[in-house]
C-alpha cells in the first residue's frame, strides 16, 4: 500500500514538475542561487497533491497562481513550502 502511495505521488510530482520549472519573473532557471532552487523543488514536492486537485491542468504561471488563490484551501506542508518560497524570491530580488 505504501509503494502505492509513494507511485501516486511520483507520478503527479512528474506530471507537475513543469508547472515550476520557470519562475515567476519568466526568465529560467539558469542563474538561481542554490536557495532559490531549494525553495522551488520543496515547494515542487509540498504542493504536488495541491496542484493535482486544486489546479489540476493548468502549468506554469497559471498553476501558481491558481494554488495561490487557492491558499487557504492547501495543505500545511504546501502552504510552509509557499511561504519559504516567497522568503527566498525577496532575498533574491536587486536591492535598490
Amino acid at each position: 500500500m505504501l509503494k502505492l502511495k509513494l507511485l501516486i505521488v511520483a507520478g503527479a510530482l512528474a506530471a507537475t514538475t513543469s508547472a515550476f520549472a520557470q519562475p515567476a519573473g519568466g526568465g529560467g532557471g539558469a542563474g538561481q542561487s542554490p536557495e532559490m532552487q531549494a525553495a522551488r523543488t520543496a515547494m515542487r514536492e509540498a504542493c504536488a497533491a495541491d496542484l493535482k486537485g486544486l489546479c489540476d491542468g493548468k502549468q506554469g504561471r497559471d498553476a501558481m497562481m491558481c494554488l495561490r488563490d487557492n491558499a487557504d484551501k492547501v495543505g500545511g506542508g504546501c502552504k510552509d513550502a509557499m511561504a519559504k518560497m516567497r522568503a527566498a524570491r525577496s532575498q533574491a530580488a536587486p536591492q535598490s
